[in-house]
């Protein structure tokens, strides 16, 4: 039907048969005249508009007519429902058709379509062209609104395509009928809009000339205005004038086909008037109805109507001027058709005579190889080929329908999309023009799902779409540094997660130094014992003729002494940078100086033991004592551990290692024990060797003993004993430089503990009660001991 819409393409039609015909290089010497005939929604209308064309008449088929004139061509807006058809028809005849619709892709079997040929560029790059879009704004949650055509099919599998390779998703597909509107469709409208379309904020739409005013129509009456529209070229603005201010389409972006704007048609739109062209009459009832003209009904002509009246002054709800994509595709039909003719008549071949000097007369099938291979340029520069083979792809204009405030009626060119433009170019978009829908200022967003920022990983919903998931954190030392990944990933070995997860920071390295609080008083305190050991030796020494020192073997006292002295400082091997040899001397150091310690501690124990419990002369006990016996426990204890070292070092010595994982932030460098079976070798004899020294020292605690020597053992052997049982659980429990320090601390704690309980006594009788250091007082204390 005739409307503001398409009359437009009929003026583009007659804009380009007037420019051909004052053309001097185009058809020179011939005027193109033509016939207009509108199909009405009819299949009955569109035979008998059929039979009309060709024969003149519509009774008799295969007769025509018209003998002194023909069509050479027929130009019509031709969809797929309408080319089953008339097409069929038209091919009995053999007569050249070129449509000026949207391009049909199965419009090219030329087997079936032998007659047909296509103006309007490929639509190959629309699908890619609007998932761009999408990603661009990034919207990856959209529906898709198509009609159930064979077009729309095929858009529907491009669309998917792209949009699967974009990592975009889908939330809906609506399939909408081609059922013609009508009078009932305001109670039988599609239910477009569900429960299931709520959250989607984008939505496709693809039109065609068949069907585009059913989803426009249904699409209007859902009053849907929070919705951001993308549709292709065969969207039009509806022009008939609603007065309310919200427009369901404000905002909506077009992907419209890429073309020079044509010289001189808008200029010819507002001089098209119904006394220019008296025979027009729609053009004549379209005057009377807007410019407030009288009928005058004598000679049926328009009277009083407002003066220099022109379309142009219509408001653009009324009439656009500007020219569509489809009146393009008309006047560049009409240019083909005519280069066509020009081609075929002056060529140097015969032709029929004459009948008529103002008629040239020929087979009209003869028009079709030229229409066939006809390429040129248009006058506004741009190529122009019929060939299916040979169209070259388009680029498309992506325009912004502004309507607000009612009745703008504007089409703003914002951006371009060149599918043959390198990747990263073939989209120019230009967002600050863009007029968002109607309540919304902001680029709007469509996503089922916010994104996940650095630090979470996507985690998929079951039974959703890829889009629709949630966010996870990494776990520990894994990071994202990017927004919306699927995995996490792990840091380097000698790097760790910073504590928003994005980012890996390189490890700072670490050990128990000298420089480090806990190392300067684990050092300065080994010292301080070492010296004061140092200083009971002295001691002992000095006052080494007095009965105190020489009570319970002199010899084992300052063996321990010695030996005590070494444990302290054996603990300075396990502070500071491990190298190779402090990492083997500090287990071979250890286990031999304590294994002298607590075997002295043992000797002197038995010697203890075998002083009060031997009474009898010449027993066998007895020539232990006098011969020296319990002193062979130390070295033959230490040859024992000696060899378990030597095992040790010989099979799989300690060695320097790093400990990434223990500290968050820092690689400790430590002293790895190699082989655990002979560490816990060595650790295990020590162990059951001190077991056995607090066990005869509880034993012979109560003995009679002038200094309390057997009190002072057992005291002793039981603080280091205590010191070792609370160390293995606190040991196997730290990591890293705490580890260390453990250890050390346990190394100087039972060295104390020896120290303290054993010879602290002593030392206070020695230098502060000198008087109970005596024979006298030695004597004294035996005899009342005895009548006790």
């Amino acid at each position: 039907r005739l409307m503001p819409n398409n009359y437009q393409s009929y003026l583009a039609f007659t804009f380009a048969i007037e420019e051909i015909n004052r053309n001097p290089q185009l058809l020179p010497n011939i005027s193109l005249g033509y016939e207009f005939h509108n199909f009405l929604y009819s299949h009955w209308k569109i035979l008998e508009n059929s039979f009309i064309l060709l024969t003149g008449q519509y009774k008799i088929p295969n007769y025509t007519c018209r003998r002194e004139s023909k069509c050479a061509a027929v130009l019509m807006e031709m969809s797929w429902g309408t080319s089953a058809e008339i097409g069929p028809l038209l091919e009995l005849y053999r007569f050249p058709q070129v449509t000026f619709g949207d391009y049909d892709p199965t419009l090219t079997d030329r087997g079936q379509y032998h007659s047909l040929h296509q103006v309007a560029p490929k639509d190959t790059y629309l699908a890619l062209g609007i998932v761009t879009l999408m990603f661009h704004f990034h919207w990856t949650w959209v529906g898709l609104i198509i009609t159930a055509d064979h077009k729309g099919l095929q858009f529907l599998s491009d669309v998917r395509a792209e949009i699967d390779r974009h990592g975009i998703c889908v939330a809906f597909v609506k399939m909408v009928s081609t059922v013609t509107v009508s009078y009932l469709s305001v109670i039988q409208k599609h239910d477009i809009f569900t429960a299931d379309t709520s959250s989607v904020n984008v939505v496709v739409i693809y039109y065609d000339n068949d069907n585009r005013n059913d989803l426009h129509y249904n699409i209007v009456q859902s009053s849907v205005t929070w919705k951001v529209w993308v549709t292709n070229s065969q969207w039009h603005a509806d022009l008939s004038g609603r007065n309310f201010v919200l427009d369901t389409f404000h905002g909506v972006l077009v992907f419209s086909h890429h073309h020079e704007e044509i010289s001189g048609f808008k200029n010819f739109v507002k001089e098209a008037t119904p006394f220019k062209y008296p025979e027009d009459s729609y053009l004549f009832m379209y005057w009377y109805k807007n410019f407030h003209c009288s009928f005058s009904e004598p000679d049926c002509a328009l009277e009083n109507c407002t003066i220099n009246a022109s379309v142009a002054w219509l408001p653009p709800n009324s009439f656009d001027t500007a020219m569509s994509d489809g009146s393009y595709n008309i006047y560049n039909g009409v240019y083909a058709v005519a280069h066509a003719l020009h081609a075929m008549l002056f060529e140097d071949v015969q032709r029929p005579p004459v009948k008529n000097r103002n008629v040239m007369m020929f087979p009209h099938w003869e028009l079709h190889p030229f229409l066939k291979n006809i390429q040129f340029s248009n006058p506004s520069g741009e190529q122009v080929i019929l060939n299916d083979r040979r169209k070259l792809d388009s680029e498309y204009d992506i325009l912004n329908f502004w309507n607000f405030p009612e009745g703008l009626r504007l089409k703003v060119k914002v951006g371009t999309f060149s599918p043959l433009a390198p990747n990263g170019q073939k989209m120019t978009l230009s967002e600050n023009m863009i007029e968002w829908t109607t309540g919304i200022t902001e680029t709007p967003r469509s996503v089922c799902s916010e994104s996940c920022i650095p630090g979470f990983r996507k985690s998929s919903q079951e039974g959703k779409a890829p889009c629709c998931f949630d966010c996870t954190p990494c776990a520990g030392n894994e990071i994202t540094n990017d927004t919306d990944m699927e995995q996490c990933i792990k840091c380097p070995e000698h790097h760790y997660a910073n504590a928003q997860q994005n980012h890996c920071l390189q490890k700072s390295v670490t050990f128990l130094a000298y420089e480090d609080p806990v190392g300067k008083a684990l050092a300065g305190t080994a010292l301080i014992l070492t010296v004061l050991t140092a200083a009971v030796l002295g001691i002992f020494v000095k006052h080494q003729d007095t009965p105190i020192v020489k009570a319970n073997n002199q010899a084992l006292s300052y063996t321990l002494l010695i030996s005590l002295i070494f444990c302290f400082l054996c603990s300075l091997l396990f502070i500071g940078h491990p190298n190779t040899a402090t990492c083997i001397l500090q287990q071979t150091t250890f286990g031999v100086v304590f294994t002298v310690a607590v075997s002295t501690v043992l000797a002197k124990t038995i010697t203890v033991m075998l002083a009060f419990k031997v009474t009898t002369p010449g027993r066998r006990m007895r020539q232990f004592l006098v011969s020296g016996a319990p002193n062979y426990i130390i070295p033959i204890c230490t040859l024992i551990q000696f060899t378990l070292c030597a095992v040790w070092m010989g099979t799989n010595p300690p060695y320097v290692d790093t400990d990434a994982h223990s500290e968050h932030g820092h690689v400790i460098i430590m002293c790895n024990k190699g082989s655990l079976t002979a560490f816990y070798c060595v650790l295990g004899y020590l162990s059951s060797l001190a077991l056995v020294s607090f066990t005869v020292a509880f034993l012979v605690r109560n003995l009679p003993d002038t200094f309390n020597e057997a009190k002072f053992l057992t005291f002793s052997m039981l603080v280091f004993c205590s010191v070792w049982v609370t160390f293995f659980p606190v040991y196997h429990s730290r990591r890293g430089k705490v580890m260390v320090a453990m250890e050390v601390f346990s190394i100087l704690a039972s060295s104390a503990g020896l120290l303290g309980c054993i010879f602290v006594p002593k030392c206070y009788i020695i230098l502060l009660r000198p008087e109970k250091n005596s024979l006298t007082e030695i004597r004294g204390r035996t005899h009342f001991v005895r009548k006790k």
